[in-house]
């Protein structure tokens, strides 16, 4: 079973300036992931710096079981880092073992957008970048509404996005922009959901 779709980062061709509104006041975002109503791992992104200048750490850790014998039928483990300058990437590098194969990206300064699915920017893009493995995605975004989401720490109103094309991804952001869900349909045919802790 392959579920190395669970952290794909993605790229816009044309870079779209980001607002302080774009950065988690709380300075993180953390994640359950939840597969089949069972805890598969954790999703994070964490923010330092300052509005004009800043960095994101993406972490990822997955580990799904065998049920009753509990042997690892897959792991995913990805950490990234993403370096801004006035709303510009500056650097992005990224290492990701994908249940045994290894994966590197390593981006200088570019005016690609990284998808990293934090910044609500993404729903405004068309092509797209792997964080991943580098490679490039057609997409389309379409605003399916505001919606009541659950998060750990109650329901949050959300704008809910659809993303489809190379990738597929439901998403939801809060009224400050920030990302409270994530759904999407897995290869073996599972949903995958990031709850927000």
């Amino acid at each position: 079973m392959r579920l190395s779709i669970l952290i794909m980062g993605l790229a816009v061709c044309v870079a779209i300036p980001l607002s302080a509104a774009s950065i988690p006041a709380s300075g993180s975002l953390t994640f359950d992931v939840m597969r089949k109503g069972k805890d598969i791992g954790d999703h994070s992104y964490k923010f330092s710096g300052s509005e004009n200048s800043y960095s994101v750490k993406v972490s990822t850790n997955i580990v799904v079981k065998v049920p009753l014998i509990k042997l690892t039928a897959y792991s995913f483990q990805h950490d990234s880092v993403e370096t801004w300058k006035n709303g510009k990437l500056e650097k992005l590098n990224s290492t990701t073992n994908d249940d045994g194969t290894s994966h590197n990206v390593n981006s200088g300064a570019s005016s690609i957008l990284p998808a990293s699915l934090w910044n609500e920017d993404i729903v405004k893009s068309k092509i797209l970048l792997n964080t991943v493995n580098g490679t490039k995605m057609s997409i389309r975004a379409a605003d399916l509404g505001n919606e009541a989401v659950t998060t750990k720490k109650g329901k949050v109103n959300a704008e809910h996005y659809r993303i489809s094309g190379e990738l597929e991804r439901d998403l939801w952001y809060d009224a400050n922009g920030d990302l409270a869900r994530v759904s999407f349909k897995a290869d073996d045919g599972s949903t995958v959901i990031y709850i927000r802790k």
